[in-house]
């Protein structure tokens, strides 16, 4: 036994989860199972669970999509896949063997009724009653093809609304949740026509991040920070969200999407939810996702002059990255010659509540940017002109708090200190806490914890409807004043951080964006 661990005692630990209920035996569905995201994402979060322990005691899960492939090809395919996108490595054989077993494949079309009794016959074949009556559905397909597949299943008799005698019965769907307020109001009725909102979890994989679950557990349970969260300490908040990799052959989705729907309307609004919303009065599901609507409610509607001032669009054109030339959006395959479609966009937005009121937020996303990185800076009010302030004038940093999502995921702390010697100098220093430092390598991939929360039930980090239809409210407000072409001084070069409208945004209130830092002091 060293010194140090002799005299520092064992930190406590609080086990929340520990009454969490386990998973009971179910059957998990795939529909559009030939796609990519089943073998690169759910077969891979499917089987962590199952090497970490964390699946039913008794399941099975259900490949079902048009392409003819028997159990064993389709077993085959994931096998292949697991080599290349398993986060552990290499695959555990004996754990995959056990959880292979479990898989099995369904052909059929979401508009054939005789598909859906196929696989009413397969599921009635199993012996156990909770493998027949648990049902988790995945819709891994195109949004209009969710209203479908649900009245179909609900005409087999394997989708009843509540809780049927017995079993219970939930649907899982990907974003995009609409394309604007209109088609998300008509996308969750469609959800809901043959199911309680309760049965539905719409997945933001970004709600599955440890380091974005961890903002509620920093913010409410440290009361020392809870204190400082508010318009009186906080000057403004920046929340970055950058991408280093550009469209590629997404070219002919983002002509549709835009990174202001692809990204504001879920991702972000959803960490600014987090960052900014009030305590709920527990920790159960509704009472979180009550906060964050209210959060999202609380965001102040932007005119027509608010757009102009408030938000900043802008379209990458060739660059370098890393050195290495890259087009711009463009040339990029399937994008119109003349697009005027963003690739990037940063926001200037208001809260009109108690907290923050007169506090801005500053949102910013976008393509081919110099580094991959998300985070949340909380950026303290300057202390007054005395003292070292008058002394060092802009010098002298105001204080910071950095809650980096990606990668290296941890928390910063940004103070000032004395630079050792016989002068009086100051610098900024950090206090950093960084996860793999504190906890390891382990961090279980985002769809994990959201696949397990489905088969439990936990509603938490699944986005409801009325979350849904304000974020939509915000972004179509934007997306209407949008009508003139691209500035020059909205066009940005791959490889840098943005156009210069955006850094003009911030000028005008005295702002300057902060550069994420990728490696911590």
């Amino acid at each position: 036994m060293n010194v140090e661990s002799a005299i520092l005692p064992e930190p406590n630990v609080c086990h929340i989860g520990a009454q969490r209920r386990l998973s009971e035996p179910c059957s998990i569905v795939i529909f559009g199972a030939s796609g990519d995201l089943t073998s690169r994402k759910l077969i891979p979060a499917f089987y962590h669970l199952c090497k970490e322990k964390q699946m039913p005691a008794s399941f099975c899960i259900i490949g079902f999509a048009r392409r003819e492939k028997t159990d064993e090809s389709w077993r085959a395919e994931l096998r292949e896949a697991l080599d290349r996108f398993s986060r552990t490595k290499p695959v555990d054989e004996e754990v995959w063997r056990l959880f292979a077993a479990n898989l099995y494949y369904c052909v059929g079309d979401l508009a054939d009724a005789a598909a859906y009794a196929k696989l009413e016959q397969k599921l009635s074949s199993f012996k156990s009653a909770p493998l027949r009556q648990n049902l988790l559905f995945y819709l891994a397909t195109q949004p209009s093809q969710f209203g479908e597949a649900i009245e179909r299943l609900h005409a087999a008799q394997l989708l009843q609304r509540g809780h049927s005698q017995g079993g219970w019965q939930r649907i899982v769907v990907e974003k995009p949740f609409g394309h604007d307020l209109a088609s998300a109001h008509l996308l969750n009725d469609e959800l809901t026509r043959y199911a309680d909102e309760q049965q539905v979890c719409r997945i933001d994989h970004y709600l599955g991040k440890e380091t974005v679950q961890n903002i509620l557990m920093f913010r409410f349970s440290n009361s020392i920070f809870e204190q400082l969260w508010n318009r009186n300490s906080i000057d403004h908040v920046q929340i970055t969200v950058s991408e280093k990799l550009g469209v590629g052959a997404r070219g002919g989705y983002y002509e549709e999407a835009g990174a202001l729907r692809d990204m504001v309307q879920n991702h972000m609004l959803q960490v600014l939810a987090l960052t900014a919303m009030e305590p709920p009065v527990s920790l159960e599901s509704e009472c979180i996702r009550d906060e964050k609507v209210k959060l999202l409610k609380s965001i102040r509607p932007l005119t027509r002059q608010d757009v102009a001032r408030q938000v900043v669009r802008g379209q990458y054109f060739a660059g370098a990255i890393q050195g290495q030339p890259v087009p711009g959006y463009r040339q990029e395959p399937k994008v119109k010659t003349d697009s005027n479609v963003e690739t990037y966009v940063a926001l200037k937005l208001f809260i009109d509540n108690w907290r923050w009121s007169g506090v801005p937020f500053f949102l910013r996303t976008g393509k081919y940017l110099p580094e991959s990185t998300s985070e949340a800076r909380i950026q303290f009010r300057p202390t007054p002109n005395v003292l070292f302030a008058a002394q060092c004038g802009p010098s002298l940093d105001p204080n910071s708090l950095a809650l980096r999502l990606q990668p290296q995921e941890g928390i910063y702390l940004r103070f000032n200190g004395k630079v050792p010697g016989m002068d009086m100098s100051l610098r900024p220093v950090r206090m950093n806490f960084s996860y793999n430092a504190e906890y390891g390598a382990y961090t279980p991939e985002a769809y994990e914890r959201l696949l397990l929360d489905a088969l439990v039930g936990d509603a938490t980090l699944f986005i409801r409807r009325d979350e849904v239809e304000a974020a939509w409210l915000i972004i179509d407000s934007i997306r209407a004043e949008w009508t003139k072409p691209l500035t020059n001084r909205e066009f940005y070069a791959a490889g840098t951080w943005g156009p210069e409208a955006s850094d003009d945004m911030l000028a005008q209130s005295n702002h300057a964006w902060h550069e994420p830092r990728i490696e911590f002091d």
